[in-house]
């Protein structure tokens, strides 16, 4: 099989011939840059500098001799900016960026990025890895009625204005690498609902509106919706040739359990996402979805909307054992994640706990078909390159 076509068949819940495997291929299975250029190096890549997929991950766009090297079948279609530049991030290697997005070092060792009004939006803390948000653009609001002030936010809500390509030169970077690999081509839109509430709101304040305020929350998730299906609509008529899957995330879990009750999920966020997911289906697109920590209770209503796959598969958290992932849900949804647990294992234990765990989590998840091997979501800044080369020659020789 063309990795392309090993991906959809694991989708479609059969055995391809050989284990179809994701390096790089979205923003939630990448890796760090400080991970990602000692693995360039063990590798022996031709230093150059590493293109930033994701701003505030601080993650990698993966390159194609990854990933040949490492087996990847399926490739990120990232947001571009129209023109890129070297930052120079503190990480003592070279990094591309956007030419628009500036951030600023301050005396304290943080990093800040400001918005157009010159407020702090985002920052990276003195020796940190990731930027976190900052400003809340919906934070002060006490009313639902002056949502309405605020129209432009919903238009380009995820779609940052520092990656600033316009959908022709999407489509046509997405038709070129379509044609130019026979991986599979992943679209990542980077629509959310629940976490574009908290990140408009602020974390604490969103969680207390979903339970206290409804017209709060209809107001920011239908103006969101109109704006998310507005953008899909668009991209697929101009990209859907191009495309094989569009990954979607939205985060439902601590690790502990999920973020919000089943029924509220039933109730206020779910008929967004089974509009959006049937519109993509209806163009004969796959769709993974993306949501953290423990989401078992949730599987069911993302079979009910017709999600093809879940990632990352957060094995530890509670109850998302594979054995108990594979057997209740394997027949109806794929698994693309869970392959080595990224916290405990493929971080401090030694190449040969990787490999083994590998392989119990293989045996569990692959039989049958339905299975993509990644890693739990985005590998991290500590992880050693040995370990990740031992997670992966073990899933290729698998």
């Amino acid at each position: 099989m063309t990795p392309r076509q090993r991906i959809l068949t694991a989708l479609e819940h059969k055995e391809p011939d050989r284990l179809p495997i994701d390096f790089g291929g979205t923003d939630c299975s990448s890796i760090h840059v400080i991970a990602y250029d000692k693995l360039r190096k063990q590798v022996g890549i031709e230093p150059r500098p590493i293109r930033l997929g994701c701003m505030m991950q601080q993650v990698a766009e993966v390159d194609s001799e990854v990933l040949d090297y490492l087996g990847s079948d399926a490739q990120g279609l990232f947001f571009y900016p129209k023109q890129w530049r070297q930052w120079e991030s503190g990480y003592g290697f070279p990094v591309e960026v956007s030419s628009l997005w500036l951030p600023e070092n301050q005396p304290d060792g943080t990093t800040v990025v400001r918005n157009a009004a010159g407020d702090v939006q985002s920052r990276r803390t003195a020796g940190g890895y990731y930027f976190d948000p900052q400003a809340f653009a919906l934070a002060h609001l006490e009313d639902a009625s002056e949502i309405a002030q605020y129209e432009s936010i919903f238009t380009h809500w995820d779609w940052p204005a520092v990656l600033d390509e316009s959908v022709e030169e999407y489509a046509a970077r997405a038709k070129a690498a379509y044609l130019a690999t026979d991986r599979a081509v992943v679209a990542l839109w980077q629509n959310h609902y629940l976490q574009a509430g908290q990140v408009m709101r602020g974390y604490e304040q969103f969680m207390i509106d979903l339970l206290t305020d409804e017209a709060m929350v209809r107001g920011i998730m239908d103006r969101l919706h109109a704006a998310y299906m507005a953008r899909t609509r668009q991209f697929l008529d101009a990209l859907g040739d191009w495309i094989d899957i569009v990954f979607l995330t939205d985060d439902l879990g601590t690790q502990q359990g999920p973020l919000v009750g089943p029924d509220y999920y039933r109730q206020y966020v779910k008929p967004y996402w089974a509009e959006q997911i049937a519109l993509i289906k209806a163009r004969g697109k796959k769709v993974v979805m993306h949501a953290c920590g423990a989401v078992s209770d949730f599987i069911p209503d993302m079979i009910e909307m017709g999600v093809d796959g879940l990632n990352p598969v957060q094995i530890t958290a509670a109850g998302m054992a594979p054995e108990r992932l594979k057997r209740e849900f394997g027949a109806d949804i794929a698994f693309w994640g869970g392959g080595v647990n990224t916290q405990g294992t493929l971080d401090v234990g030694t190449p040969q706990q990787v490999r083994d765990e590998v392989r119990r989590n293989i045996d569990t998840f692959a039989q049958g078909g339905g299975y993509v091997f990644t890693q739990v979501h985005n590998i991290q800044a500590n992880v050693p390159a040995e370990n990740i080369l031992a997670a992966y020659q073990t899933a290729r020789e698998y």
